[in-house]
C-alpha cells in the first residue's frame, strides 16, 4: 500500500542541515527548491529544534480558545512585522487554507461575492481557492467550483479597473505569480490596485504564501511597492515545514466579526517553530541576505554561457526559462549534479532555495546548469 496523489522521486531523503538533503545511501542534495520555499532558515535549524522540543514537553496542543504562550507571541510578533495596519491574525495549517478564510472574510467585510483574480495565478488547491486558480489543470476535473470569480491578466492596471466594481468583494494579487512562471508585478500595477479597490470600497488581498517572510528581498514582497493591502495571507517558509498558515486583517476586515474556525488554528507546537523561525529571519536580516545573494545568482546565471531565454525574479525566488523541457532538465540537475530545484510550468527553472544559502552555493549550481544544459 502506497499514497497515490503524489509519484514519488527515485531518492529517499533521510536527514537535512542547512541547505543540503542527505539520502538514504548517503548521496548529499543540495537542496534550491527548499520543497516550494518552506524551508526558509534551512533544515533543522538548532533554534527551531529547540523550540520545538521544549514547547513539545510542556504542552502539545490545546484548542485556540484557550490562550496559551507561544500562539499569543506569534499572534504578536505577527502583527508586528506585517504590513502598517495588519494587526489581526487568523492562523490555520496551509496556504490554501489561509487563502480560503482571505475569501470568506473579504466577502463577509464587503457584503459582496465576486473575487477578481488573475491569469497564471495560483492560490490553492480546496475548492473555494481553486476557483481562483488560473490554469484548467488544476480545476477541471473538480468543476463546479465556487463562482463569483472573474480573471484579468496579470499586471494590466487597466483591465482591472475595469473588472473591479460595486460587486467586488476582493482582488486577489501574486505580488511574484510564482507557479505561473515567476512574474514579478511592478510597483505601479500594485498601486493601481490599491486605488481601484479603495475607489470601489473592495478588499485588496496580497497572497504572499511563497513570496513572504524574507524570501524576495524584503520581509513582504509588497513593502518594494509600498503598497499595503487590506489582507495578506502567508504560509510555506513561516513554520520550517511545520504546518501552518496565516492570514493577516486590517480592523474593517476583522471588525465584521466573520464566522470561521479550524481544529488546529496555532498548535503550540506549530507557533513554537514558527516564533523562531521569524526570530532568525529577522535577527540575522535574511531578507537582506536574500536580496545580496539571489542578485549574485541571477547576474552569474546571466553571465553564463546557457541555452536560456530569461532570468526573471527578486531576492530568493527565481525563475530560469529555459529552451527545452524543465522537468528532464531538473531530473538531470539532481542526479547527474546533486541539485534539487522545481519547476514553474513546463520551460521554467524555479530556484528557492533557503534564505541561509551564499555565493558559494550560487556557484555550484551555475556550474552544475552549465554541465547538465
Amino acid at each position: 500500500m502506497s499514497g497515490f496523489v503524489f509519484s514519488e522521486k527515485p531518492i529517499r531523503i533521510e536527514r537535512g542541515e542547512g541547505a543540503t538533503l542527505y539520502a538514504d545511501d548517503g548521496t548529499e542534495y543540495l537542496d534550491f527548491g527548499a520543497s516550494y520555499a518552506v524551508a526558509a532558515v534551512g533544515h533543522c535549524h538548532p533554534r527551531v529544534v529547540d523550540a520545538v522540543k521544549s514547547q513539545v514537553e510542556d504542552l502539545m496542543y490545546v484548542q485556540a480558545s484557550y490562550p496559551v504562550e507561544a500562539r499569543t507571541e506569534l499572534y504578536e510578533k505577527l502583527a508586528t512585522v506585517s504590513p502598517p495596519g495588519l494587526d489581526n491574525v487568523w492562523l490555520c495549517n496551509s496556504g490554501t487554507e489561509a487563502n480560503e478564510a482571505a475569501m470568506k472574510f473579504a466577502r463577509n467585510a464587503t457584503g459582496r461575492s465576486k473575487i477578481v483574480a488573475t491569469r497564471r495565478g495560483f492560490h490553492g488547491r480546496t475548492l473555494g481557492a481553486l476557483a481562483m486558480t488560473w490554469k484548467d489543470k488544476y480545476k477541471k476535473p473538480f468543476e463546479p467550483l465556487a463562482g463569483g470569480i472573474e480573471f484579468v491578466s496579470y499586471g494590466d492596471g487597466e483591465e482591472l479597473a475595469e473588472a473591479v466594481d460595486d460587486e467586488t468583494a476582493a482582488v486577489f494579487l501574486e505580488p511574484i505569480q510564482g507557479e505561473g512562471g515567476i512574474h514579478p508585478a511592478d510597483a505601479t500595477y500594485l498601486r493601481r490596485a490599491r486605488e481601484v479597490t479603495e475607489e470601489a470600497g473592495a478588499a485588496l488581498v496580497f497572497d504572499e504564501i511563497q513570496t513572504g517572510v524574507g524570501r524576495t528581498g524584503t520581509l513582504w514582497a509588497c513593502e518594494r511597492s509600498e503598497v499595503d493591502p487590506d489582507i495578506l495571507t502567508t504560509a510555506k517558509g513561516i513554520a520550517s515545514g511545520l504546518p501552518l498558515g496565516a492570514t493577516v486583517c486590517a480592523d474593517w476586515i476583522a471588525d465584521a466579526d466573520p464566522e470561521h474556525g479550524s481544529t488546529f488554528s496555532g498548535g503550540p507546537v506549530v507557533c513554537a517553530a514558527a516564533n523562531a523561525t521569524l526570530d532568525v529571519i529577522v535577527e540575522e536580516d535574511l531578507p537582506t541576505h536574500a536580496a545580496d545573494v539571489g542578485r549574485y545568482l541571477m547576474e552569474s546565471i546571466e553571465g553564463a554561457d546557457l541555452p536560456i531565454r530569461e532570468v526573471r525574479g527578486r531576492g530568493l525566488m527565481i525563475g530560469v526559462e529555459v529552451k527545452r523541457g524543465s522537468n528532464r532538465l531538473l531530473r538531470d540537475l539532481a542526479l547527474e549534479e546533486g541539485i534539487l530545484a522545481l519547476p514553474a510550468g513546463r520551460t521554467v527553472l524555479r530556484l528557492l532555495p533557503p534564505l541561509i544559502v551564499d555565493e558559494s552555493h550560487a556557484d555550484r549550481v551555475v556550474e552544475a546548469m552549465e554541465a547538465v544544459l
